[in-house]
């Protein structure tokens, strides 16, 4: 036998066995089940013979075993991960939650990143408004306009909200805030209260807006062939552009900047001016319908975290809204306006009114009212009605 081969052969079969060994080790100190004590038990060989018959005898085992970790998981434990939720409902837990609750836990859980209104604080996502947008230029992608299942409202809310705590809200909490942002879209009135078993009656206004994904038919087979390298078309004409981003800083966009930070203390805002007279039928005005005023006054519900009306309406982060029917516009005294609005001509008579809370932003580009708007002809009659009657 030449040198070499007694030096590897040596060498091999000393490795070898402290292989084994540690193999045996491992399987007596990391805690093997019961079941399997019998196959933990092989010794390091004397002799080559024996070490190989016992290498073989360990590879017959499944390295899974060998170790001894792991077990099935218990019921209980597969159901703490179980948590999502289908469009039909299914998964979805016993419990509700109504409008003014999910209200109450929106401002203290999720108003601080998404506002009061639902309008995004900062990046954070925007979660009202936007109805109508997707085919636009510039979609705004919110709960109302784009999700197109409510079970995905839920299942997100669920999952991970609030930012930092996730999953601490217990099942009634999160249809509450569900409802509640159902009801800050327009979708329900402030007296609904979601529940397993009414959930998948809710229809989103993008129900219809998805497809199925077909690109492994449709975009593939084009995808995956030979390419074309040249002459591929007879002309080339551009169709359509990228949308501005708006990104690049420039002299415009300082200003705007410089403008932003002078306003800084401002919040959302609607207009408002000083008291005005009583309507009546005798000064020519249609006497208001007690019904409509208080269909009103729930609408206003949407408006108090910022304005105040009636006996002894003071300036919040909005203007004090008595008189503001028929006044003219950015006119309450000690309320700093955005410039926006204090270049307005004009008062606030019930079609300004009407569409600037329709759609405050669009109505008054640069205002600081932050409120995504009202959708239905209905709401902003009553809400007006209101505040003829509660600010005179």
């Amino acid at each position: 036998m030449s040198k070499s081969l007694k030096l590897f052969g040596g060498a091999f079969i000393g490795t070898a066995a402290v292989l084994v060994a540690a193999a045996n080790f491992a399987d007596r100190m990391i805690a093997p089940l019961p079941e399997q004590a019998s196959r933990m038990t092989v010794d390091a060989p004397a002799d080559m013979d024996g070490m190989f018959i016992a290498a073989a005898q360990a590879d017959e085992v499944p390295a899974d075993a060998r170790l001894g970790l792991g077990r099935e998981a218990l019921a209980e434990e597969i159901a703490v991960w179980d948590i999502d939720v289908r469009p039909d409902g299914t998964g979805l837990p016993e419990g509700s939650g109504d409008v003014m609750t999910g209200e109450e836990i929106f401002v203290e859980s999720c108003a601080v990143c998404h506002g009061d209104f639902g309008e995004g604080v900062g990046r954070w996502p925007v979660l009202t408004g936007g109805f109508n947008s997707l085919t636009k230029d510039r979609p705004v992608k919110t709960t109302g306009s784009y999700w197109p299942y409510l079970s995905t409202v839920y299942d997100y809310i669920n999952r991970a909200m609030p930012f930092g705590n996730a999953q601490s809200l217990q099942p009634d909490d999160v249809y509450a805030i569900t409802a509640y942002l159902l009801y800050m879209n327009d979708l329900v009135d402030e007296d609904f209260t979601l529940s397993r078993e009414n959930f998948a009656g809710v229809e989103m206004p993008n129900a219809d807006g998805f497809y199925m994904d077909d690109r492994a038919e449709t975009e593939i087979p084009v995808f995956t062939g030979e390419p074309c390298m040249e002459a591929c078309k007879d002309t080339v004409e551009i169709t359509m552009r990228a949308a501005v981003l708006d990104v690049t800083p420039d002299e415009t966009a300082a200003e705007a900047a410089a403008d932003a930070a002078d306003d800084d203390e401002l919040a959302p805002e609607s207009e408002a001016a000083p008291d005005a007279a009583p309507a009546s039928e005798g000064d020519g005005h249609a006497a208001i319908d007690p019904a409509l005023v208080d269909a009103g006054e729930k609408v206003f519900r949407k408006c108090k975290a910022c304005h105040q009306i009636g006996d002894g309406a003071k300036n919040r982060t909005g203007p004090h809204l008595n008189g503001v029917v028929g006044r003219k516009i950015a006119a309450v005294d000690g309320f700093k306006y955005s410039k926006t609005l204090d270049a307005m001509d004009g008062v606030w008579d019930e079609e300004a009114l009407s569409a600037f809370l329709a759609n405050p932003k669009a109505y008054a580009k640069g205002t600081k009212m932050s409120f995504a708007g009202l959708r239905k002809p209905e709401d902003l009659a009553a809400i007006i009605a209101y505040m003829k009657a509660a600010g005179q």
